[in-house]
């Protein structure tokens, strides 16, 4: 199969605008996110999906691959499927966040293996959670899965619910994952994504995949056990600088 990498960036973030373009010791955050997922032993291209052409000059100084796309998205999704309306030659895109500038590429082949099975149309990753503060952070999203790995919901409250078991033994009793925001999809399942209609599910949460979910798309998962560090502020881009270069 061949696997196409896509990496929707926006300038006009509300809680960072212009983050792609932060410098990150000598590299844009974006170069740094594109180098990462050339790594991958698995994808053929990777491309930078954008609507800014600051962003878009960007990619080009480094030598990276660029297409412009509607400022109207509302999701990566979304811009995603712009990009594959004008290349088809690929069978599966993988949809990478801009802003993790140091994504590992094995989480990447981890969900590319995902799609040994031809029954796969989407996949993302999930890992365990092994604090309470995480458990109960709104802010991180949790996920229940079948017994063949498969998305039964997502939540930003802690699911399951451990009925008759303090809270704070609930780490003990229950294996608890979060989801880790990349996706795969075959490119057809991509195209039909984007033409499904906001659901009751998703607003409630304010979750996308849940559109999916809702509209019968089974979502495999894989486990990953490396961490993701993303950067929604600038707060966030100070804790990877410390974290990666002691600063």
């Amino acid at each position: 199969m061949k696997f196409l990498g896509i990496i929707p960036a926006r300038f006009a973030s509300s809680r960072f605008p212009g983050k792609p373009l932060v410098d990150i010791e000598g590299q844009t955050m974006i170069q740094r996110v594109y180098e990462q997922v050339k790594k991958s032993k698995k994808i053929t291209k990777v491309i930078v999906a954008t609507d800014d052409q600051r962003i878009a000059s960007e990619v080009r100084s480094f030598g990276g691959n660029v297409v412009m796309t509607s400022e109207t998205h509302q999701s990566g999704t979304d811009r995603c499927a712009e990009v594959i309306s004008h290349d088809q030659e690929y069978d599966v895109v993988i949809n990478i966040q801009g802003d993790e500038p140091f994504i590992n590429p094995e989480q990447i082949d981890l969900l590319a293996a995902c799609f040994e099975n031809p029954q796969t149309k989407i996949a993302t990753l999930v890992k365990e959670i092994k604090t309470s503060e995480e458990l109960f952070n709104l802010n991180i999203p949790k996920v229940v899965r079948n017994v063949s790995g498969e998305a039964i919901y997502f939540s930003r409250q802690t699911i399951p619910f451990l009925r008759g078991v303090n809270q704070e033994q609930w780490l003990e009793k229950q294996k608890f994952y979060k989801h880790i925001g990349i996706y795969a999809y075959q490119v057809d399942t991509l195209r039909a994504l984007t033409q499904l209609p906001v659901s009751g599910l998703e607003e409630a949460e304010a979750l996308e995949q849940l559109r999916w979910i809702e509209n019968g798309y089974a979502i495999q998962t894989a486990v990953t056990t490396h961490e993701t560090v993303a950067v929604d502020t600038k707060e966030d881009l100070d804790k990877i600088l410390k974290l990666f270069f002691n600063k």
